[in-house]
């Protein structure tokens, strides 16, 4: 049987569905003074406000050029070279090889989805793949960080560093929930090296990308950082550095360097309608990789703080119910049975609003905090509980490997100001297979607020604004004596048709 070779350069991941972008510029204000931009910095054109001390302090802080910086640190950084046996059936790739958002295991299918890769029909069952993408050593004795989807099921890997030497490694761990991995070449001790960055970035600062962009070897990009703790959507934990300085197919695992020479991020995703750089890309932090690498250095694998609670944002409406002066923080619909939470006294309904002192953002912010510190690590939790503030302190478990990929998961409720709820209702009791708790929506009005809200036919609502609710008049009284109390919204927690439970802040009625 013969082997058949396909070849493509690592593509960032593209986690965003492509799109027509259109650029507008309005006339009005184009008569205003104009700033010319570049590596020398800012070059003022008829700015009698911009003063030459002004000037001389801006281009002491920006470099003449990114020549000196270039020559440090390329040396460190690698091409990565993988090749992937496989030995199935390909024939139906060449039907979804273009579909986005297509969900496979197989790596053939991976490479082919992101490259657009595809595979005549009847070639031979056994294939191999070669991909190629960036790497950087962080020590001298050869570990190497480079992307998870850059090395993940490889057969092989090789590293060429900037003089053109080639090098076998192998795969030391990887971590596909934040496409890091780390691998080693063996066999000398002076390889050059570069240091993560020990503070995050600003917006606005230099940034140069090194790379192999489309396999041409080191090539060398440069912009700015536009933007810090981008969601991206393409897991749990994303916490992503926006750069416009270009990366491009190859560039994956590739370094980011602030202008001392530091690790700023890992090049890893791009958002791009053609699939070429259109100047938004995006890096893992520094600090996120420093602590998995180090992971991955010690056991090959990684461990996460567990807290075992389902949470989700908390929204202005929300906020309004529970008397909370911001929509800030994370709502836990429920804690795991045995959970360190559940341990802890934390209940559905409850609002984690800070971790160890930091204020939580949001659920995303909560589940990335916790997932970054050690299993039996002690927390201080500060917890808003039934309009109460106080502290609880807990020992974070180790998260169950099936409980991964929900670590952040949250829910979000569209909602409105529309003071009716739309709904019909009946005791639980009254309702076959309800059991005895609640009360049962039965019949939701399409039109009406409550379908916006997510209320479904068979949804049971357990409690309302905190109290249980037994029957119709139960929660007509809650609601009520929310309103009486001046809120603009009342808390209900619900349970779905799948047994899940969760939180919606209804508007009341107005007048």
């Amino acid at each position: 049987m013969n082997d058949q070779s396909n070849t493509t350069q690592h593509a960032p991941r593209k986690i965003l569905k492509p799109r027509r972008l259109a650029l507008l510029a309005s006339a009005a204000g184009l008569s205003m003074a104009v700033l010319l931009v570049g590596p020398g910095g800012y070059r003022p054109f008829n700015l009698p406000a911009f003063t030459a001390s002004a000037h001389a302090a801006e281009t002491t802080q920006t470099p003449a050029g990114f020549g000196d910086l270039v020559a440090k640190v390329k040396p460190a950084v690698i091409s990565v070279r993988v090749k992937i046996d496989e030995d199935g059936d390909n024939s139906a790739v060449t039907q979804r090889d273009n579909e986005e958002g297509n969900q496979s295991d197989s790596p053939l299918d991976q490479f082919s989805k992101q490259f657009g890769l595809r595979i005549p029909n009847g070639m031979q069952r056994h294939q191999i793949i070669t991909g190629e993408g960036s790497g950087f050593f962080i020590s001298p004795d050869g570990y190497a960080v480079t992307n998870n989807h850059v090395v993940d099921h490889a057969k092989s890997v090789q590293v060429t560093t900037d003089d053109g030497t080639i090098y076998t490694a192998k795969v030391i761990g990887t971590d596909k929930k934040t496409d890091l991995a780390l691998i080693k070449v063996d066999g000398k001790k002076d390889f050059t090296y570069v240091p993560f960055a020990e503070q995050p970035p600003r917006v606005g600062d230099w940034v140069v990308a090194v790379g192999n962009p489309f396999g041409l070897g080191g090539t060398v990009t440069a912009g700015i950082v536009s933007a810090r703790g981008r969601d991206i959507g393409a897991g749990p934990y994303d916490d992503y550095v926006q750069i416009d300085a270009p990366i491009n197919k190859g560039n994956s695992g590739g370094p980011a360097f602030d202008m001392n020479g530091n690790v700023i991020g890992v090049n890893t995703a791009i958002f791009s309608p053609s699939g070429g750089s259109v100047g938004i890309g995006f890096d893992i932090p520094a600090a996120t990789a420093k602590l998995v690498v180090a992971q991955l250095k010690d056991k090959g694998y990684i461990t996460r703080g567990w807290l075992g609670v389902q949470v989700q944002p908390v929204t202005a409406d929300i906020a309004d119910s529970l008397g909370m002066k911001q929509a800030r923080g994370a709502m836990v619909d429920n804690p795991q049975d045995g959970s360190p939470a559940a341990k802890a006294g934390i209940e559905a309904g409850d609002v984690i609003t800070a971790v160890d002192g930091k204020p939580v953002k949001d659920s995303r912010d909560l589940a990335h905090t916790v997932s970054m510190m050690a299993p039996g690590s002690s927390v201080k939790l500060d917890v808003l509980h039934k309009g109460e503030s106080k502290t609880l302190t807990l020992a974070l478990g180790e998260m169950p490997n099936d409980h991964q990929a929900n670590a952040g998961e949250t829910h979000s409720n569209a909602m409105s100001d529309t003071p009716q709820l739309g709904l019909r209702l009946a005791p639980a009791g009254e309702v076959e297979g309800a059991g005895d708790k609640g009360v049962v929506v039965t019949a939701v009005d399409p039109e009406g607020p409550a379908a916006e809200h997510g209320f479904k036919e068979g949804d049971i609502i357990l409690n309302v604004g905190g109290k249980s609710v037994a029957s119709v008049g139960d929660v007509r009284t809650a609601l009520t004596a929310a309103k009486q109390d001046g809120k603009h919204s009342v808390l209900m927690r619900v349970k779905t048709a799948d047994a899940a439970t969760r939180f919606i802040a209804v508007p009341l009625a107005k007048g």
